[in-house]
């Protein structure tokens, strides 16, 4: 098995490292196919995104990145060094699974949400096109541009360009340079309560704003800045929401100078979730609603107004969120985990791991697909609720109060796309009551994490496939942690400090009161440690 310690590893060649804007061809003959049709490329540039015509030795060194300009920023940089090039790959809007004699579709600088019979719609990109270069290829090209600084390859999802929006001007897109989050080894957790040594934990909730929704946030908003520039009827950009797509739309749009607006159920998001569009100049809307009120409303309003809406009935975000699946792969050196657990409110997400997975197989750089798991709150659970019908009805049901409150969500919108992702993915779905999310999130800090709840969710997920045997204890297993635990701060204190109503708390740990003398303290740590010594 690869060694996966690291968070990123590569043994490309030093030459095979140099920075491109679009895939390269240093040897035809290698990948037995054309390259790109290049006009012309910058003589000025550092790297050379045009057939290698330097010497063949191996041994020569690779001449060193000179500085930049001192007048010119990393932006500025990288169109210096830009070719001028026909473009090679596109996407397009088409009906989400429609069949082979559709069609139907539209540009992605059309402003347009739903099919013509008021269905999904995806994002289809040029299959043939992207097959003209092998697996190899693409893994190569991927591996190449992580932990650089390139605009905009430095983000993970940009990294994935020709995967996600092939026909952005680079100048157009706006990043923080998201992604590339660490995948954690969760050895103590794993052997301590599951008998496992191989399960990790993706921790999409280390980025920008706090959560995985910096992932399609930068895709949808860099196409918002396209289409202004294009003149298209868009004043601003709107969303509803539980807390961390707000987030994630009000800064990438601050960055962007676009306005944003958020629609909130009001008392039902933490603080931490709703000072972000506050303090990122958003226009926050508190609603006395429930998250599908508030989703009825953006909907109603973005019909009437020009505000381009942010929510993931907009399959571009999805394109981001699928980023983190190649990720997941590149992290393992290009080896298929047994195991994908996510965490399900809208359920886009779980499409969009699916449809990451899926292109790597359909491209070559891997030969399968996981096991995907969705797991969700027992609170609001039509996902499961379906499944446990054997997928025979779906229904809507009124989403109680759960502390993994982004996915407290009964109506959600990509209810096909997960069914359908569910099920060419052998998948299953599972849920987690209140108090087994909390005590699975819990446990998990104790050994070093500080996740989310909704974390919580897809740990309870993975406990009960374990226990029953599902899961084997050989079987590498990726966890899908959304959002970081700093947001959700409040129901840890609520936890710890056992205020929960009907909540055992079993693995609270409360501080200890203790007066102000020395031998108080001593004895309570005498007998603390004597609790801790270890057997022999």
């Amino acid at each position: 098995m690869a060694s996966s310690c690291s968070l990123f590893h590569s043994s490309l060649s030093s030459k095979s490292k140099s920075k491109f804007p679009f895939p390269r061809h240093q040897n035809n003959t290698k990948f037995n196919r054309p390259p790109p049709t290049v006009i012309s490329c910058t003589s000025s540039s550092t790297y050379d995104p045009c057939p290698s015509t330097t010497s063949s030795n191996s041994n020569s060194p690779s001449p060193l990145k000179s500085r930049r300009l001192a007048d010119e920023n990393i932006r500025d940089e990288a169109r210096r060094h830009r070719s001028i090039a026909n473009n090679t790959f596109s996407a397009k809007y088409v009906p989400f699974n429609a069949g082979p004699d559709s069609t139907e579709s539209y540009s992605l600088d059309e402003i347009v949400y739903r099919s013509l019979s008021g269905g999904l719609l995806d994002v289809q990109h040029d299959i043939e096109a992207l097959k003209k270069f092998d697996g190899a290829y693409w893994r190569e090209l991927f591996d190449s541009r992580v932990g650089k600084t390139t605009w905009p390859y430095g983000s993970g999802v940009w990294s994935k360009k020709e995967w996600v929006l092939p026909e952005i001007d680079p100048d157009d897109i706006v990043s923080a340079f998201e992604g590339n989050s660490n995948l954690f080894w969760a050895e103590r957790y794993g052997k301590q309560f599951l008998g496992m040594n191989d399960l990790w934990v993706k921790h999409c909730g280390i980025s920008h704003t706090g959560s995985f929704k910096d992932l399609g946030m930068t895709v949808l908003v860099s196409q918002v800045n396209r289409l202004r520039k294009l003149k298209r009827p868009v004043v601003g950009v709107g969303c509803a929401s539980t807390g961390d797509t707000s987030a994630a739309l009000s800064a990438y749009c601050a960055a962007a100078g676009i306005p944003s607006i958020v629609f909130l159920p009001a008392n039902k998001i933490s603080i931490a979730q709703l000072i972000q569009p506050i303090a990122n100049g958003a226009f926050v809307l508190s609603i006395d609603t429930d998250f599908d009120g508030c989703m009825k409303l953006i909907r109603e309003v973005t019909s009437e107004l020009p505000i381009y809406l942010a929510n993931s009935l907009n399959s571009l975000r999805l394109e981001g969120q699928k980023t983190a699946a190649i990720e997941i792969l590149q992290q393992f050196d290009w080896e298929v985990p047994d195991w994908v657990i996510v965490p399900g409110g809208n359920l886009g997400n779980i499409y969009a791991f699916y449809k990451g997975f899926k292109m790597c197989q359909e491209l070559g750089l891997v030969d399968r697909v996981p096991r995907l798991v969705c797991s969700q709150a027992a609170n609001a659970n039509p996902l499961y609720l379906c499944y446990k019908s054997g997928w025979i009805q779906f229904k809507a049901v009124k989403a109680n109060t759960t502390f993994a409150s982004a996915i407290q969500i009964g109506d959600p919108v990509s209810i096909d796309r997960a069914v359908y992702a569910l099920k060419n993915s052998n998948g299953i779905v599972e849920e987690a009551t209140e108090e087994e999310l909390m005590d699975a999130m819990a446990q998990a800090d104790s050994t070093g994490m500080f996740i989310c709840p909704h974390t919580g969710v897809a740990l309870s997920a993975l406990i009960k496939l374990r226990n029953s045997g599902v899961i084997a204890a050989g079987d590498r297993t990726v966890v899908v942690s959304t959002a970081h635990g700093l947001k959700f701060s409040q129901s840890k204190v609520d936890y710890h400090s056992k205020k929960i109503p009907d909540m055992a708390c079993r693995f609270a740990n409360p501080p200890v009161q203790v007066k102000a003398d020395f031998g108080s303290v001593m004895d309570v740590l005498k007998k603390y440690l004597g609790n801790k010594a270890p057997n022999h």
